[in-house]
């Protein structure tokens, strides 16, 4: 996989704090479940050398966003189990992290916190563990910053909060490569509804030899695989839900970027955890049927331009899959990224 690196240019820096600043006053969700996607999406834009659109693509987004919403009840040391997955404690839970992460190294923090959140990976539909992982991105990658560690903090609670376990699947045959694990996993049978009820549907997925890794070198090899498989399969599938199937992939990216953050033992159940997360969405949303794209789809495009493309249509799952496939890099990830483009609505 490659790795872009515009993120770390000083010149965008500042940029990426103002845009935090201006979203942390605001909650995770609006419409009482649907997630805030404006951090996530901001440094994916500074990230790939579009920090000059930021501000603008903020103020369109601004009228989605709610304000965070009244505390509940405090979350202490002493009653966090009780208020994990309560998503009435979204804001307690954000002042929690707030705490932690002032009175302890950001670091700490997430290794503490990681194996406790991690059986619920599943829950706001991927998106806070997504949001961790852009955090933590630009917490190792560039100077750290009171905005970008309030960013964890957030993104964190925002995980606390949303914490939901998935039934244990049935196990099912084998599998070797992600790729045809992926294709192996059965499709839930009402392919109808929202996630919650798409989920409950899902009974079995395959064994595949990636979440089954102990060597944390073998775990994280496979879960490179498994996000560059989501990506290329993308390209022919996520037609049948362009919106959701982003999440097959942005998802174990999410755990991915982490890794280098987290003790070594934590990274085989880190990818197994993101396994299930790919396998779910992949499950619940995936089409019968695969699309045929024309031979060298997308295949005169840059990376850059392929990017630039993402941040002009102005979608967010758009903005977030195309960073991903940029990470993964490749002829067949810039088609995936042009094929969201081309599927997801367009909002600038």
């Amino acid at each position: 996989m490659t790795e872009t690196t515009h993120g770390t240019d000083p010149r965008t820096t500042g940029t990426l704090d103002e845009a935090l600043e201006r979203l942390h006053s605001f909650g995770p969700e609006r419409d009482g479940w649907l997630s805030n996607h404006a951090p996530m999406a901001v440094e994916a834009l500074v990230r790939n050398g579009q920090a000059a659109t930021v501000h603008r693509w903020l103020d369109h987004y601004r009228e989605k966003l709610e304000d965070m919403p009244d505390r509940f009840a405090e979350v202490t040391p002493a009653n966090w189990q009780e208020a994990l997955g309560d998503p009435r404690r979204i804001a307690d839970w954000a002042a929690y992290f707030e705490r932690e992460t002032t009175g302890r190294p950001w670091r700490d923090v997430l290794a503490e916190w990681w194996p406790r959140l991690l059986p619920g990976i599943a829950g706001g539909a991927t998106h806070p563990v997504i949001r961790v992982g852009h955090s933590v991105r630009t917490l190792l990658t560039a100077e750290e910053s009171g905005p970008r560690v309030r960013e964890l903090a957030h993104a964190l609670g925002y995980w606390a909060a949303r914490h939901q376990p998935l039934p244990a699947p049935a196990p099912l045959a084998p599998v070797r490569a992600a790729g045809a694990a992926l294709d192996a996993v059965p499709r839930v049978p009402a392919q109808t509804g929202g996630i919650q009820a798409r989920l409950a549907g899902i009974t079995a997925f395959p064994q595949w030899r990636g979440a089954a890794a102990t060597d944390p070198d073998e775990a994280r090899a496979g879960l490179e695989e498994l996000v560059e498989a989501a990506v290329h399969r993308y390209a022919r599938y996520g037609h049948g839900a362009p919106v959701m199937l982003v999440h097959t992939a942005t998802a174990p990216n999410a755990v991915l970027r982490t890794l280098p953050a987290l003790p070594r033992e934590l990274w085989a159940p880190s990818a197994a955890a993101a396994w299930t997360a790919s396998a779910a969405v992949t499950a619940a949303y995936s089409p019968a049927e695969a699309a045929v794209l024309p031979a060298g789809y997308g295949a005169s495009l840059t990376a850059d331009e392929v990017f630039a493309r993402a941040a002009a249509h102005g979608d967010d799952h758009t903005i977030k899959f195309a960073d991903t496939a940029l990470d993964v890099g490749g002829a067949p990830a810039l088609a995936a990224a042009l094929r969201a483009v081309e599927l997801n609505p367009p909002v600038l």
